[in-house]
């Protein structure tokens, strides 16, 4: 085939969805042995759109036009004939070596505004919207009152050096007072092939801080708390306020632990969380400053595979004020996450990490995805994405996880 014989014509669609409409425009292409460069197809409420660039020569395109003109009228459907020049086509082709992102919109619902906010700090940065597609159920026109959530992912396609990538991060980060949070990734491999997940507990997988609970039943309940939230906003050492609330447990009766295990606050979306995890072949842990007792709890509720906490030391049936081993702080959950990720065999970047504290941040930093959930403002501040708007089965959206694979009613 000559150059100056070949044309390249892109062909738009437009219509109600039927039944074998694709076969039937593409078995045209294929009776005059076209080239197709390129072809896509989206759906919303029953109608379609779909696009072909295709490659043939100058004696079969004339052809070719006239059987899809015609086809496409006795389909009821739209169709419109752009030519492509080959200098436009090896442009575009030049274009595909651009990096992709993903960008993620989640909230309880989203807005034309959030679209158009999130959009316009992307084109700012000199990048191309690709794709489209909603994540989220469809959207009743009547909320019933539940929990909600509504999510929407971009694929995006641009060059950006480290510190534009870091200027866009921030930027999108930005949105997040107006009642979305979005996650900004690069679409590589590791993305779509995460392993493991590894969360924080206490004010993360619970809306509790264990120490806390134990500390009313010691009748200590103050002092433990402002010890505990002077160290979540990162202003004093962990190791040392943990040392100091432990010892003010002293002489609490061991059986005050079985009452609040069994009594734990589940956050919203925990349990369908996990199911969707398991169900997709997730390694799942616990990586916690709190107590391995409630890590163990939680374990048998929900299936998590690991849990690494901190054993308060028992004796004569109380609590003697003192733990037992390493002390699992933002260090030591840094290093869990690197170990696990050497014992299941995957790269750090298949790794996800969620949590909310100031002693999550290094596991957060370290991991592939790290994610702030429901965040102390100074973690916020320093996470690459964070949740506020949803429960923890809004994770699964960041993951790149559709309702109609998570729930296939929907």
């Amino acid at each position: 085939m000559e150059l100056g014989d070949i044309e390249i014509i892109q062909v738009n669609f437009a219509g109600n969805d039927q039944p074998g409409l694709t076969t039937a425009l593409t078995e045209i292409l294929a009776q005059y042995d076209a080239f197709i460069l390129d072809i896509g197809q989206a759906n919303i409420h029953q109608s379609l759109t779909m696009g072909i660039l295709f490659r043939t020569t100058r004696d079969k395109s004339g052809f070719i036009m006239k059987d899809l003109l015609f086809k496409s009228s006795e389909l009821g459907v739209h169709i419109r004939f752009t030519p492509i020049s080959i200098e436009d086509y090896n442009a575009w082709v030049a274009r595909q070596g651009k990096n992709r992102y993903i960008v993620t919109l989640l909230g309880r619902t989203i807005t034309a505004k959030h679209i158009a906010m999130a959009t316009n700090v992307v084109y700012r940065h000199g990048l191309n919207i690709d794709s489209i597609q909603r994540l989220s159920g469809r959207i009743p026109l009547i909320e019933d009152g539940g929990n909600t959530k509504a999510a929407i992912e971009l694929s995006i396609r641009g060059m950006l050096t480290d510190d534009e990538r870091r200027a866009l991060q921030s930027d999108l980060m930005a949105l997040s007072p107006s009642g979305i949070d979005i996650s900004f990734q690069k679409d590589n491999l590791y993305r779509r092939s995460r392993r493991l997940i590894c969360f924080d507990m206490d004010s993360t997988l619970i809306h509790t801080e264990v120490i806390d609970e134990l500390a009313e039943r010691a009748g200590v309940g103050d002092e433990v708390r402002a010890i505990t939230e002077s160290a979540m906003r990162g202003e004093i050492d962990f190791t040392e306020s943990f040392t100091r609330r432990v010892a003010l447990l002293k002489g609490l009766d061991e059986s005050v632990m079985e009452d609040i295990a069994n009594n734990l606050p589940y956050n919203e979306g925990l349990e369908q969380m996990m199911k969707v995890l398991k169900r997709v072949g997730y390694k799942t842990a616990i990586l916690s400053g709190g107590f391995t007792y409630f890590g163990k709890a939680l374990q048998r509720r929900f299936g998590f595979d690991y849990v690494y906490a901190n054993e308060l030391e028992v004796s004569d049936g109380r609590l003697t004020g003192n733990y037992v081993g390493e002390i699992v702080d933002g260090r030591r959950k840094a290093e869990l996450l690197r170990l696990l990720c050497q014992f299941e065999n995957i790269d750090l970047e298949q790794s996800v990490a969620v949590g909310d504290g100031a002693n999550d941040l290094p596991m957060l930093n370290l991991a592939g995805l790290g994610i702030a959930y429901h965040a102390k403002p100074k973690v916020k501040a320093n996470a690459r994405q964070s949740i506020s708007t949803t429960g923890l089965d809004g994770i699964l959206y960041f993951l790149g996880l559709k309702d109609s694979k998570i729930n296939p009613a929907n």
